[in-house]
């Protein structure tokens, strides 16, 4: 009879640490995140942006167009795979799509590709569009950052070609350059989203990720280069971001012996360099997989921004093409920050190398 009391108490004790943790989690995560977030909002509230005059100014390019956000697994039959997952540069039929988007989806990483099929494409849109769950949104790195910017106080110019209907997403205050043409028919981009350990047939996600997939014939040339360069004398930027360039991945470029990839990639380093130095710049970078796009960043781009923008996969990427010249199709979804932090380093020092090779007036700093 003695041990009852000890048991009861027990038992009601594991109870109390059951709850804690199934029902108090977040709040526990929350109290010890809270002076974290308490302290950057008193650093905001320390550093707010100028005014007028002091006013800092920011312009972005290239591109824009419409996201349509879709499940993937609600969009896609795991039935409909042939084979086994595989990697394809290029997307021009149903079958290669399957296979690539399983072949990215069980590894849980992120993706993104051209489909050379545009009736394909189309179709694939249509089915998208039937799904109750589907959705739209303003795409592309530089109109997604341009309007992060302006909530934050900036004076922002837009380089994008962009229709009237999309330019109602942006706020009017942005200036955007890019086209005269407000009737030109806007490119989509498919985001095919999935959760972590989603299942597709056989195959489980890792993590959460998205793959996406586009027919664009617009951005990948940055049509909104020219425009964007006229406008920068006058508007004088703080700060000049590059984007957009994974829009050029295994697209078909070269014609009659003539590369306009690489004659593009020579138009933005030359806007680059048209910038005084006080007016720093930035490069976004994206999921790349074409090794020869890889290469001509290296030489065209990197040398000559003060900083660059990635996460931890496209990080991977990119210090394997800087040290060894190869490409990792998929890196580790979940990397150790150990890793993480090591190939950082590596990647600094190696564009740091870049800087002085190419004898650029910048340097890498961020």
């Amino acid at each position: 009879m003695a041990g009852a009391p000890v048991k009861l108490g027990s038992i009601l004790s594991f109870c109390i640490v059951l709850y804690a943790v199934l029902y108090r989690k977040d709040n526990f995560e929350d109290l010890r995140l809270s002076p974290v977030k308490q302290h950057l909002l008193y650093l905001e509230n320390e550093n707010k942006v100028g005014a007028g005059i002091r006013q800092p100014k920011v312009a972005l390019g290239y591109g824009a167009c419409h996201d349509l956000f879709v499940n993937a697994t609600s969009l896609l039959n795991p039935k409909d795979l042939k084979g086994s997952p595989e990697h394809f540069n290029e997307i021009s039929s149903k079958e290669e799509f399957l296979k690539s988007f399983t072949y990215f989806f069980k590894h849980g990483a992120a993706a993104e590709r051209f489909m050379s099929n545009s009736k394909l494409y189309d179709e694939l849109v249509e089915e998208s569009l039937k799904l109750p769950d589907s959705r739209w949104a303003i795409g592309g790195n530089a109109p997604l950052m341009a309007k992060r910017f302006h909530m934050e106080g900036w004076k922002v110019l837009l380089g994008a070609k962009m229709s009237k209907k999309l330019k109602t997403s942006i706020p009017s205050d942005i200036q955007i350059v890019g086209s005269e043409d407000e009737e030109i028919r806007d490119d989509v981009h498919m985001i095919l989203e999935y959760k972590a350990d989603e299942k597709f047939g056989p195959y489980k996600s890792p993590r959460a990720n998205r793959y996406i997939m586009h027919n664009d014939e617009n951005n990948p040339l940055l049509t909104s280069l020219e425009m964007l360069g006229e406008h920068l004398p006058k508007f004088n930027p703080n700060l000049l971001v590059i984007s957009g360039l994974q829009m050029m991945d295994n697209f078909p470029f070269k014609q009659e012996g003539r590369d306009l990839r690489e004659e593009r990639l020579d138009l933005v380093k030359k806007q680059i360099l048209s910038q005084p130095l006080n007016t720093l710049s930035h490069f976004e970078m994206a999921s790349y997989v074409d090794l020869e796009l890889l290469l001509h960043l290296t030489t065209k781009i990197l040398p000559y921004v003060d900083s660059v923008g990635m996460n931890e996969q496209e990080l991977s990427n990119l210090n394997s093409v800087l040290e060894y010249g190869k490409v990792i199709v998929v890196t580790d979804s979940n990397p150790r920050v150990a890793t993480t932090l090591d190939q950082l380093r590596k990647t600094f020092q190696l564009i740091r190398q870049k800087n002085k090779d190419y004898g650029s007036k910048r340097k890498l700093t961020r």
